[in-house]
């Protein structure tokens, strides 16, 4: 490297350490703290944000599923058959205005967010079980689903972000 190369200021996001083993030049990268021996030339990269959404929803269990158990009920006794009926008619009361997504998920959801109304806030991938994951990353927000089928049970779920 030349003398001139080591006077020059360093591309955007980058940052000048020595190496208290060896004293050494290091480079590191401010957005990612990745180190580098070699003298970079270009700026630093930033990483991409995570895309994450936010959503509502609104479950409800039967008895087939992982813990057929709820803040509502201590043994879940419906058949999977029972839970989506009572989900398309939650489906039906929210889509012609009669009921608030946020009022049946209060007082119907068998999850706990219930008492946010369903909220469970930002998530991104890999948080939730794959079909949830799915279902609410394909929503736009404003949008609303249909059924959606988990180990947890079936959810209606309402993209907020």
């Amino acid at each position: 490297m030349s003398d001139g190369d080591a006077m020059s200021p360093l591309p955007d996001g980058w940052v000048k350490k020595e190496s208290r083993s060896s004293g050494r030049a290091y480079y590191m990268n401010k957005y990612t703290q990745k180190t580098q021996w070699d003298r970079p030339t270009a700026p630093a990269t930033k990483p991409e944000k995570a895309e994450s959404v936010q959503c509502y929803h609104l479950l409800v269990k039967h008895r087939d599923v992982r813990r057929p158990s709820s803040w509502r009920e201590e043994n879940i006794t419906r058949s999977k058959e029972e839970a989506l009926e009572i989900i398309q008619g939650f489906h039906q009361r929210i889509v012609s205005g009669s009921a608030k997504f946020e009022d049946l998920a209060r007082q119907y959801s068998d999850c706990s967010s219930a008492k946010r109304g369903g909220d469970l806030g930002s998530f991104t991938r890999g948080q939730m079980q794959k079909p949830f994951e799915d279902a609410s990353f394909a929503l736009h927000p404003g949008d609303l689903s249909g059924p959606i089928y988990t180990d947890s049970g079936i959810h209606l779920i309402l993209r907020i972000v």
